[in-house]
């Protein structure tokens, strides 16, 4: 088969299980190795399914020879930054760039309210200290990317490949893109075969700025952390409630004004946290799941007690249309 064409061909069977799994990572081995030679890999991991099942499935193939250049811009969710480092230098020995920009980044987004004004400036700075980072590097001839195979087909002819964060076309790098004639299902099972944790693998969608469209209006630190760590306490209690494989998508957004409320008999003005869930099957409409009153309490009150600056909870009930997923 013809693994640098951007066409499925149709006889191509749907990868579901263990067995068809390992044989397409072994043929996928062999391709890697054939055409990397002796040459590295470049890869952006942002830590999401189809950036990690390339990663493994690369290292697996080219070990030492593929560089990950992870870059935490601090609109991460809690602990993805330290999941990546865990599991991929930790566990599988990859040579794994780790690049703390936080303040740089948050830096930059200093009174800034615009959402699109905000991508524009998160993805910007990716590529910025990813091609910073990159410089640094010598003998890299390739660049390894998550492309998967509905973004060729959705690109409609004007890119043929997943180019995160909009990558410099200039570092003229030849693409290694193990996933991109498969679907997202078939990521997963192939990402379960290598040994990636469920974390990783089943990770639900999440935007490329981060907590940084969940933090509406302009960003600070206080309001973003308050959204890192309420996403947190959801994440848990669902999980705990058995609803992390029931619902699609869920998280927390914390919006840019305050509430009236009072603690120990003291008036305050404090931040609202918005529950967002919703069950979809292509994401273009969505519907709100009815979750039981007892685990949304148990969120509640934690959320009240364990997040500072924090006095109200919200369900949000909208459905899509005509409200969006996010909120931003």
């Amino acid at each position: 088969m013809n693994w640098d064409s951007n066409v499925r061909p149709n006889d191509m069977a749907r990868i579901q299980t263990k067995e068809q799994a390992d044989a397409y990572i072994a043929e996928q081995v062999e391709f890697i190795r054939n055409k990397v030679g002796d040459k590295k890999v470049l890869l952006a991991l942002s830590g999401g399914v189809d950036s990690s099942v390339v990663a493994a499935l690369l290292i697996k193939a080219i070990g030492k020879q593929l560089v990950c250049v992870h870059v935490n811009h601090g609109l991460m969710r809690k602990g993805e930054s330290e999941q990546v480092i865990e599991v991929f230098r930790n566990q599988l020995d990859a040579n794994l760039v780790y690049i703390d920009a936080t303040d740089r980044f948050l830096d930059k987004l200093v009174d800034v309210t615009d959402p699109e004004q905000k991508r524009k400036i998160i993805g910007g700075e990716f590529i910025n200290v990813f091609d910073e980072e990159s410089k640094k590097l010598t003998d890299i001839r390739f660049l390894g990317q998550g492309t998967i195979y509905p973004d060729i087909l959705e690109s409609d002819g004007v890119k043929a490949h997943h180019n995160v964060g909009g990558l410099p076309e200039e570092m003229l790098l030849g693409l290694v893109e193990p996933v991109k004639l498969l679907y997202k299902d078939e990521v997963r099972v192939v990402g379960r075969a290598l040994g990636l944790p469920s974390s990783m693998v089943d990770r639900q969608p999440f935007p490329g700025p981060g907590l940084g469209v969940r933090c509406t209006g302009a960003i600070t630190r206080d309001r973003l952390e308050a959204v890192r760590e309420s996403d947190a306490i959801l994440r848990e209690e669902f999980d705990k409630a058995g609803l992390t494989d029931k619902i699609w998508q869920f998280f927390t957004v914390v919006p840019d004004f305050r509430s009236t409320g009072v603690r120990d008999g003291k008036r305050l003005y404090d931040w609202p946290v918005i529950i967002r869930a919703v069950n979809t099957v292509d994401a273009m409409s969505a519907t709100v799941p009815e979750v039981d009153w007892a685990v949304l309490k148990k969120v509640t009150d934690r959320i009240l007690n364990e997040v500072p600056g924090v006095c109200r909870v919200l369900y949000d009930l909208s459905p899509k249309a005509p409200a969006t997923i996010e909120w931003e």
